[in-house]
């Protein structure tokens, strides 16, 4: 029997367990929530505030924001390429030993670790083994203007080490990462562990996306972690996952492809409250999903010129109960502590009024970033 669509929004929804009153998180809750999640994507706009802290404040509340600093120092989790750069729980280090071979030489951009880097990768890692954890601005050199990030050698040199898993991170200076030697950071026991076969890599990491968001189609298990090949490539490995009990295929009244749950998933839930979530927010990862659950087609105009853009610059959707009915233009005036909503648009169709649940949600997101007020400009 189908499930019907509102079941499975309710679910998903619900499984996020999105905050909907204000709260305190202390180092604890935000490893674990983080660990929950499976992965928590990293992004360097602080229009409002880092992706990562937008979409942890949305569930475990206001917390330290030099707690992921600590908990990446500790070895409770780790900073890796996931769905995209992502803060994930150290026990899925092993899991991406297997993408650090992968990412090894080449990464997903397309930027090679050349011969002519050696050099300077020698110099660097050197200058950690001595002097301890290091951002990439404690070395000298320019960017070439030319090029994608226009990042100096160093930095290209850094980050292919990062990738490669030669170096970790073990904390951030305001939003620059620390590199440092894995063995300093990273628990014995997991930098130790054999790196998985592919086999191995892609039925784990596919459980694991399952069980921290919920409910997946194929493609968007393949989303989750950029695996190759989209859903006729993780075909084979939900196959096992459910031959072995560990998740199943559940049909949907709309016609749409079959979803994948955690076995004993129960697929309903009765989610509350106001909250504006994070454009980065693991919900919003795949977008075909996301419409076909919300009837949202999620926009990031960030990179748009103004005129071209519709929304805002850096927008919010506004979640209440399970649907999604707008959209606020947010930023954060921090030398006046105040959250600044710059534009809302609700979505189309949406005949209640929002002023109240957006007031709600953007009254405890404020306070969860440290803001004191929130001004509705417009």
């Amino acid at each position: 029997m189908a499930v019907a669509l509102e079941a499975l929004r309710r679910y998903v929804v619900a499984h996020q367990r999105y905050a909907s009153r204000f709260r305190r998180a202390g180092g604890d809750a935000v490893a674990a929530e983080i660990a929950r999640l499976q992965a928590v994507q990293l992004d360097s706009i602080a229009t409002v505030d880092r992706a990562h802290r937008l979409t942890l404040t949305s569930r475990v509340g206001a917390y330290d924001e030099r707690d992921v600093s600590r908990l990446l120092g500790e070895g409770r989790v780790f900073e890796y390429w996931a769905h995209e750069a992502c803060l994930l729980s150290i026990e899925d280090y092993p899991l991406m030993k297997r993408r650090m071979e992968h990412l090894r030489d080449v990464h997903w951009w397309g930027r090679e670790r050349t011969e002519d880097l050696r050099p300077v990768e020698e110099h660097v890692l050197g200058r950690i083994r001595e002097e301890g954890g290091l951002p990439a601005r404690a070395f000298e050199g320019r960017g070439d203007p030319g090029s994608m990030w226009s990042w100096k050698p160093a930095k290209r040199a850094l980050e292919h080490l990062f990738a490669a898993g030669e170096v970790a991170i073990s904390g951030r200076q305001g939003f620059q990462r620390v590199y440092d030697l894995p063995e300093r950071v990273i628990p014995p026991a997991a930098l130790g562990a054999p790196a998985p076969s592919e086999d191995e890599f892609r039925r784990a990491y596919a459980l694991r996306a399952v069980e921290g968001r919920g409910a997946l189609t194929e493609s968007g298990i393949a989303e989750h972690c950029r695996f190759d090949g989209g859903a006729k490539a993780m075909q084979p490995y939900v196959d096992r996952l459910v031959a072995d009990g560990l998740a199943r295929r559940v049909e949907i009244s709309d016609g749409g492809p079959q979803v994948v749950v955690p076995a004993g998933a129960e697929i309903d839930g009765a989610p509350s409250g106001a909250v504006l979530l994070c454009p980065f927010d693991n919900l919003m990862w795949d977008r075909p999903f996301l419409t076909r659950m919300f009837g949202f087609v999620h926009v990031i105009e960030v990179y748009k010129r103004e005129p071209e853009r519709v929304y805002g610059y850096y927008v919010l959707p506004l979640l209440v109960g399970d649907r999604i009915v707008g959209r606020a233009d947010l930023k954060a005036d921090r030398s006046e502590g105040v959250l600044r909503i710059r534009k809302f648009t609700p979505e189309p169709r949406v005949r209640r009024r929002l002023d109240d649940p957006l007031a709600r949600a953007a009254a405890r997101l404020a306070r969860a970033i440290g803001l004191e007020r929130v001004v509705r400009e417009r």
